[in-house]
């Protein structure tokens, strides 16, 4: 049994508790029969100090996946940014007269919806002049 332990643990590179599952005993047996191997310690700091580079690769690999993945959200925010500042753009110089559904859309605050009347009124205590629309109905 002492030599089965011992052939698992350093020539299959196997695990105490994968060796306990299989040969049905208690782990600290296991280990008992392997602390008084004197190659145990230097194969169990090989193995930490391997666990601790696994641990390390694989933190990196998780930071390169996580700002691949926010660098990719800011690349398409900007592009989102860009287009609704291009459009912004088009309808604010385009010579024709600005619609009163774009004029809102650029003037939220200035306006509340109306559910009664099924659109938006220009808030009061603003002031309006006379070429800002008071009403603008939704068309649905």
């Amino acid at each position: 049994m002492k030599e089965k332990i011992l052939e698992m643990y350093f020539d299959k590179q196997m695990k105490p508790v994968e060796i306990a599952k299989m040969l049905h005993i208690a782990k600290y047996t296991v280990t008992r029969v392997l602390q008084e191997d004197k190659r145990y310690t230097k194969e169990k700091e090989l193995r930490k100090n391997a666990n601790r580079q696994k641990h390390v690769e694989e933190t990196k690999a998780y930071i390169k996946k996580t700002r691949k993945i926010k660098q990719f959200k800011n690349n398409m925010d900007d592009l989102i940014l860009k287009n609704m500042h291009n459009q912004a753009s088009t309808e604010l110089s385009a010579p024709k007269k600005l619609s009163n559904i774009a004029y809102r859309n650029w003037n939220k605050s200035a306006y509340t919806y109306n559910s009664k009347r099924n659109g938006y009124e220009f808030r009061k205590e603003l002031g309006r002049s006379n070429d800002v629309p008071k009403f603008i109905k939704v068309e649905v």
